[in-house]
């Protein structure tokens, strides 16, 4: 099946074929039909079998069932077809801190067939720019807060030529538009290997370089890490502090618990002292944060009600041993603790509570291969 991708700026800029990696897909939970739109899967599915009435994100003064997530994300795929000329292959930049009508706007583009580029909350027009530039990204959906820095960078990025704010009472912006919409949108059906988000890195060695990540790799990551090492269940309440331009974040506080018919939280400032409050209000199961912050919040465990949560990720930087140990003692749970990043999306190097050890990390995720190699790259 050939391409949905009208502008077809990805492909042209993936690199050629000889430096790919070696893509396996050797599993039978690895192999995808030809088409596949992982909004379908992800959020569309549940609906469509009956379960649109579960519980699906929860934020600040909001709490959305599936049916409702997926109204809202149909109803602004059609503004930015409608309203914005979006076709399918253009870059949409996505601006917010985490919420609701964030995830909302993700949906949006992906049913939309455009490509989804989150950008942190706290990058400044400089930054936005060199995203913006090198994506030749040409819509933007950004909450009306962070408006300011996006509004500075414009003039520097001749490609972006739709923006709409939301989170904004103006009857010309976002959410007005969205709600004379209908709530029915017919997503794009985009190939398996139609790109679906480029991930910017954060810019350790220089500028911030983007990944690129087609429709089957969002859901081969579903397939691997959170099935062989989380093993989410269906009643699971998932929290945590990564922004959803994060890859970590996205995987972990978005498309994982979506993939197994999960729900949830999304809060904007999810500080150590936030989310411990957070996790007792909302009876949150699973939380993903950094170790820094489970270090701060092992101080204040003792003052919160923690007996729901069950499943702590850790992942972002190392974990110490002694991090590790502070949490055990203060909560009686088991980091479980791992290495991705967001060439490869999500986790890929992990072990489950069962098999964690202090100072270590684990071994290869199913689904990924790992080695040591050396100067030539040879494996060792």
């Amino acid at each position: 099946m050939g391409t949905a991708h009208l502008d077809t700026f990805a492909a042209r800029n993936l690199p050629p074929r000889e430096q790919w990696p070696e893509f396996l897909f050797d599993g039978p939970e690895l192999c995808f039909p030809e088409q596949l739109n992982c909004a379908s899967e992800l959020l569309d599915r549940w609906v469509e079998r009956g379960l649109g009435d579960r519980t699906c994100v929860q934020g600040s003064g909001v709490r959305w069932t599936y049916a409702d997530l997926q109204a809202q994300a149909n109803r602004i795929a059609r503004v930015l077809v409608e309203d914005l000329g979006l076709v399918p292959g253009n870059r949409v930049l996505l601006r917010g801190a985490n919420s609701p009508m964030l995830a909302a706007c993700w949906f949006a583009v992906v049913k939309a067939g455009g490509i989804a580029v989150g950008s942190m909350p706290l990058l400044r027009a400089k930054e936005l720019t060199q995203i913006v530039t090198k994506a030749e990204i040409t819509h933007a959906l950004c909450d009306a807060r962070l408006a300011e820095e996006l509004a500075l960078a414009r003039p520097a990025c001749p490609t972006l030529a739709k923006v709409l704010h939301f989170h904004s009472p103006d009857a010309r912006e976002l959410d007005a538009r969205a709600a004379a919409k209908p709530s029915t949108f017919e997503n794009v059906k985009t190939s398996k290997d139609d790109t679906c988000i480029i991930a910017f890195t954060s810019g350790t060695t220089g500028q911030p370089k983007g990944t690129m990540h087609f429709h089957r790799d969002v859901m081969a990551a579903c397939a691997c890490w959170p099935k062989h090492v989380l093993r989410p269940r269906p009643d699971d309440v998932f929290i945590g502090s990564p922004p959803l331009a994060f890859t970590f974040g996205l995987g972990g506080l978005l498309v994982f618990p979506l993939s197994v018919g999960a729900s949830t939280v999304l809060i904007e400032k999810a500080t150590p002292d936030a989310l411990l409050p957070a996790i007792a209000q909302y009876g949150a199961t699973t939380c993903f944060t950094a170790p820094t912050s489970y270090r701060a919040m092992a101080a204040q465990a003792a003052a919160h009600d923690l007996r729901t949560l069950r499943q702590c990720v850790s992942a972002g930087e190392a974990l110490p041993a002694a991090t590790r140990q502070l949490w055990k003692d203060a909560t009686g749970i088991e980091i479980i603790d791992g290495i991705g990043s967001t060439e490869l999306f999500h986790i890929f190097i992990s072990a489950d509570e069962a098999h964690a050890k202090p100072g270590a990390t684990g071994v290869a995720v199913p689904g990924y291969r790992a080695c040591v190699v050396d100067e030539a790259g040879q494996a060792l």
